[in-house]
């Protein structure tokens, strides 16, 4: 199912941040205009997004005001993802984490270590929580969380690693997560975690069961089965028979090319014996389903493709595997976990944040979460192309906006009789970022469409002027 169309008059910023409550009328009205704003230049820092310097030292004051934090501005949108999230029967919450790099800006107070301590690197990571549809629009931001890692701080062995409680370890942010995805889960949808490698931690398994919470992980440890004759979990689901191939598409990044593989599918029940940890509470047996994905056959030029080796994924999972087709679908929806990576380049590359100068890292990570909602508009922009092309450009678009774009494109002063679709707006705006329409060239990406906007925000304030001007001049007739 999917959302009513709706417009875009009333400005996105008051739709995502209407109902901010920072206890401070004024903050709330300026939460909205500067995300409105950013939202209308996502490359350019604030004094550049901003109109002028009024503008712009309201904009510092408010990234650095005691009662604005990066949870009570987010939560407004947070909850606008939840409303979206209720026309769908199934929402993929994908969580992952990626690192700020702050390193070129020395003078910036308060950041951690970030990669290997000999890089001395100055930033912190963000781990987030976006939902997503099992076709792969981006609905929304659930949750954020900052993790700053103490300069200086000596490295845990993994002996000391295994006596720390979870609650004290880095990696207790993806439970956190978890237990935050669960209590906004909208009832009658079934929201299903997605998480990488990282995330194959024995209670994020234990809290899905307890909760009865729908997961899926990707195994990184090759873990003991309780009373299994296979004693280990890889070899359980290699001796299983192959349940069919599947076509999957493997998305291209700065290292590989984008491809389509043919995998071969197995999958089997397990039980995972719990880890020893000492001196901690004794965890319970989980029961789960693990889905090996496998290319039997990879191409010969594999390596010239980027990948080094080829495709091989153990899945472990909460939900129902109980034929081909339901195997296939947890594999589907395992391919859309490539989305937050989407996110996470246009956070980094589109909207250039670790360029940003706010020399504290409290003042950064309040602009952070205004831009992750910028970011996450022109994720949605680009998803809502191809999922749902027919709707009326007015679903995405102001009426100066796709007014502009049209008279642009078409080097016209005629308006069409019909109003566009927003698969023609967004071809339109992809052409303003240098995206060709070639019959070749399929669906404009990401990176045409960021840069498109920003021209796209520029010609439609030149053309409300024009609109404007010819109103006063027909009202003082």
């Amino acid at each position: 199912m999917t959302e009513k169309p709706q417009t875009a008059e009333r400005s996105w910023a008051v739709e995502e941040f209407g109902q901010v409550d920072l206890k401070d009328e004024r903050l709330n009205l300026r939460c909205q205009e500067l995300a409105e704003d950013l939202g209308q230049q996502p490359t350019a820092p604030i004094n550049q997004a901003c109109e002028d310097w009024a503008a712009s030292k309201a904009a510092y004051r408010f990234v650095d005001n005691e009662k604005v934090t990066p949870g009570k501005i987010l939560e407004p949108h947070s909850e606008r993802t939840v409303e979206r999230m209720r026309e769908y029967k199934t929402v993929l919450a994908i969580q992952d984490t990626t690192f700020l790099n702050y390193t070129h800006h020395p003078e910036t107070q308060d950041l951690g270590e970030i990669g290997a301590k000999t890089q001395k690197q100055r930033g912190f990571g963000l781990h987030s929580t976006l939902a997503v549809t099992p076709s792969g629009q981006p609905l929304g931001l659930l949750t954020q969380a900052f993790l700053k890692r103490p300069i200086g701080a000596p490295a845990h062995t993994p002996s000391e690693a295994r006596q720390q409680p979870i609650e004290e370890k880095e990696s207790y942010r993806w439970v956190q997560a978890f237990e935050k995805t669960i209590e906004l889960s909208p009832v009658g949808v079934q929201v299903v975690t997605v998480c990488d490698r990282e995330a194959d931690i024995y209670e994020l398994f234990v809290l899905a069961q307890e909760r009865q919470a729908s997961l899926l992980v990707r195994a990184n440890d090759d873990r003991c089965l309780q009373n299994d004759e296979t004693q280990h979990l890889w070899s359980k689901v290699e001796r299983q028979p192959v349940q069919g191939e599947l076509s999957v598409q493997i998305t291209g990044n700065e290292r590989r090319k984008e491809r389509q593989a043919t995998v071969t599918l197995r999958a089997c029940t397990v039980k995972l014996r719990p880890p020893w940890r000492p001196e901690q509470k004794k965890l319970p047996t989980v029961t789960l389903q693990a889905i090996l994905v496998r290319e039997e056959n990879p191409p010969e030029n594999l390596a010239e493709l980027g990948d080094h080796e080829p495709i091989e994924w153990l899945l472990l999972t909460n939900t129902a595997v109980g034929n081909f087709e339901q195997a296939a679908q947890v594999v589907a929806w395992y391919c859309c976990r490539w989305q937050i990576e989407v996110f996470h380049k246009i956070i980094k590359s589109g909207c250039r944040v670790e360029s940003s100068r706010l020399q504290t890292a409290k003042r950064l990570q309040n602009y952070l979460v205004l831009m992750c909602v910028v970011a996450w508009r022109l994720h949605w922009l680009t998803y809502i192309n191809r999922t749902e092309p027919d709707l009326p450009c007015t679903r995405i678009l102001t009426t100066v906006e796709w007014q502009a774009l049209y008279l642009r494109i078409h080097k016209t002063t005629q308006f069409p009789s019909k109003l566009p679709t927003v698969r023609q707006a967004v071809r339109w705006i992809a052409q303003l970022g240098g995206f060709l329409g070639r019959k070749s060239d399929g669906e404009p990406g990401i990176t045409a469409i960021w840069r498109g906007w920003q021209r796209l925000q520029d010609l439609a304030d030149t053309w409300s002027v024009v609109v404007n001007g010819k109103a006063q001049l027909v009202g003082n007739r």
